[in-house]
C-alpha cells in the first residue's frame, strides 16, 4: 500500500513558524517515499475559529510550495460520520453519558483522577450530556518513530476521555480518528504536544475496528522564554514573501542541514533537495529560537529511546 499522510490545522489563526515545521516535516516524510499528502481543515470548534483563517492557511501552504493531493477536507462537513461512530461506541457499551460540570471534573481529576462517577451513577436526563469513552485496557504502549517507545497506565477510570461535548460539539479525539480512517491515513507526523493524545486515539481505533497508522512526533519549537511557539503565545504569522529564508531555517531546525548555497534557492529547488535528502532520524530532541531568531537544537536521542 502507498503511504498516505496528512496535515490537519485548525483555523484558529494564520500559520506561524511552529505550524510550518509540522507541515514541512509531514510533507517531506511522505514525499520522500512517493506517497500522497492530504490536507484537512479541523473546523469543528466554531468558538475558537477565526474568520478567513482557513483560506489564509491554504494560501500560505501553496505559496511555500507545500502542495497537497486531492480536495481539501473540512471536518465541519462530516458530522454524519462522527455521529455514526459515536452511536457505534454507545452500542458497544464503552461510551457513556456524563453531565459533570467542568468544576466537578476538575475537582475529581485533582483528587484522584477521574473516578467514573457518571458511569457508576448514570444521569437520568442526557439531553445536554457529554459522552466519555472507557479505556478497555489499563496499560498501553506504542512505538513512535521519533520519540521511541511510549508507555501509559491508567487505574480505574483515569483514562476515560470525552468524544462528545456538552455544548453539542464533537471532540477532537473522535473526529480525528474517524477522519484518519476514512481517508486511509497510514502515517501521522505532528507536534509532540499531541503525543499523549495518541493512546486515546489508539483505543478508539481498536473499538471502532480501524487500522492504526504509524506515528511520529517532532519536538515543538519554543521561544526564548521556553514557551511553545503557538497562537496562544502570540506567535506571529509567517510571511510568504520570506518563504526561502523560512524554509531554509525550518530545514535546519529539523536537522536536515541544506548547504549554505541553498539560501538563495527557490522554494521548489529547496524542497526538491529536501525531499531527496530527507532523514527522519536527524530530527533533534529539542528546538528553540534564540532572542535573535537563530535556531538552537538539541541532538536527537538514540533510536528507540523511551
Amino acid at each position: 500500500m502507498p503511504c498516505i499522510g496528512r496535515f490537519a490545522p485548525s483555523p484558529t489563526g494564520p500559520l506561524h513558524f511552529g505550524s510550518l515545521l509540522a507541515a514541512l516535516a509531514s510533507y517531506l516524510d511522505i514525499r520522500a517515499r512517493n506517497g500522497r499528502w492530504l490536507l484537512r481543515i479541523e473546523d469543528i470548534d466554531p468558538p475558537r475559529e477565526q474568520p478567513g483563517a482557513a483560506d489564509s492557511i491554504l494560501y500560505t501552504l501553496d505559496a511555500f510550495g507545500l502542495h497537497w493531493d486531492g480536495p481539501v477536507v473540512y471536518q465541519s462537513q462530516r458530522h454524519d460520520l462522527y455521529h455514526e461512530a459515536l452511536q457505534q461506541l454507545i452500542r458497544l457499551g464503552t461510551a457513556y453519558p456524563c453531565t459533570c460540570s467542568r468544576k466537578q471534573l476538575r475537582a475529581r481529576l485533582l483528587s484522584h483522577g477521574y473516578d467514573g462517577h457518571c458511569l457508576r451513577h448514570p444521569p437520568v436526563d442526557t439531553t445536554t450530556a457529554a459522552y466519555r469513552v472507557q479505556h478497555t485496557q489499563t496499560d498501553h504502549q506504542f512505538i513512535d518513530r521519533i520519540q521511541g517507545r511510549r508507555r501509559y497506565h491508567w487505574s480505574a477510570h483515569q483514562g476515560d476521555f470525552t468524544v462528545f461535548r456538552r455544548d453539542g460539539l464533537f471532540a477532537y479525539q473522535l473526529a480525528v480518528v474517524v477522519d484518519d480512517a476514512e481517508q486511509g491515513i497510514t502515517e501521522i507526523l505532528r507536534g509532540s504536544d499531541l503525543i499523549d493524545e495518541t493512546p486515546h486515539q489508539n483505543e478508539l481505533q481498536r473499538q471502532l475496528g480501524y487500522p492504526q497508522p504509524r506515528y511520529a512526533h517532532i519536538p515543538v519549537i519554543t521561544n526564548p522564554q521556553g514557551q511553545k511557539l503557538s497562537k496562544q503565545n502570540l506567535a506571529p504569522a509567517i510571511d510568504p514573501v520570506e518563504r526561502q529564508a523560512l524554509l531554509f531555517k525550518a530545514l535546519r531546525l529539523l536537522g536536515q542541514q541544506p548547504p549554505a548555497e541553498f539560501l538563495a534557492a527557490s522554494p521548489t529547488e529547496l524542497l526538491t533537495w529536501a525531499r531527496t535528502h530527507w532523514r527522519l532520524d536527524n530530527i533533534p530532541a529539542a528546538m528553540q529560537l534564540t532572542p535573535e531568531g537563530v535556531p538552537r537544537v538539541q541532538p536527537p536521542d538514540q533510536p528507540g529511546t523511551p
